[in-house]
């Protein structure tokens, strides 16, 4: 795991002393998009949590947590993770945090996910204010913006994505100047074709116009303009 394990009252205070009694017990969970997780509650970091699932670890910030309740006994069919020491062990338990869990992983294969129904895989390779910027081998350089990552789990030391090997997936860092603001960053590409939340739905791909007062303009395929508020975005890439 990536952390120092937290099982005393931090930053979160009461919220975080309330969780803590969950602590190495089977938990059920539910985040936004009604999307729902059991496992064993492993830490409690200031505004994030890690639970095992049975086969891997999930890092769960916890402006997405909406329901956790301890699994009924006759519900649970395995036994509770048995916590091994941590290979990458926080110097402070106040580091531990949902940014510093991104920075932690920085360059080491990642799933996350962010939105619609399925999950990108690659590496963050920077983190800034409110975005991280992350490398995908079929997206390739994506800015994704902090408030929308639901969860992530770190690949084991020997996996990578889709098998491939380093030197088919190297770690490529965005070829433009970043900025610590995502607003800022979108900025930068007014007059170029760019893809938002994946390109999920049509009115989320088009010829970007303007950034301004947290609204995006858009021009779609049809030359109609489309009008996005930006806090609700969650990720921008190009084509």
């Amino acid at each position: 795991m990536i952390g120092k394990i937290v099982r005393k009252r931090g930053r979160g205070g009461n919220e975080m002393a309330g969780l803590s009694r969950f602590l190495d017990k089977q938990v059920d969970i539910e985040i936004s998009g009604n999307t729902t997780f059991s496992g064993t509650l492993l830490d409690i970091g200031q505004d994030i949590i890690v639970i095992h699932d049975g086969r891997t670890f999930l890092y769960i910030p916890l402006l997405h947590l909406q329901r956790m309740t301890l699994t009924l006994p006759d519900e649970e069919n395995k036994e509770p993770y048995a916590r091994k020491k941590s290979p990458h062990p926080e110097k402070q338990e106040h580091s531990f945090s949902y940014r510093n869990t991104l920075q932690h992983i920085k360059g080491r294969f990642t799933e996350i996910f962010v939105t619609g129904d399925r999950s990108i895989h690659g590496y963050v390779t920077s983190v800034l204010n409110d975005y991280f910027v992350f490398f995908s081998p079929v997206y390739k350089t994506l800015f994704i913006s902090m408030h929308h990552l639901k969860w992530l789990t770190p690949y084991s030391d020997e996996q990578t994505p889709y098998t491939l090997n380093s030197s088919e997936l190297p770690v490529v860092p965005a070829n433009v100047p970043l900025v610590r603001n995502f607003e800022e960053q979108l900025k930068r590409y007014i007059g170029k074709l760019i893809i938002l939340d994946l390109g999920d739905i049509p009115n989320k791909v088009g010829l970007l116009q303007d950034v301004s007062d947290n609204i995006l303009e858009l021009t779609n395929a049809d030359g109609d303009t489309v009008f996005w508020k930006l806090n609700h975005l969650k990720t921008m890439h190009l084509p």
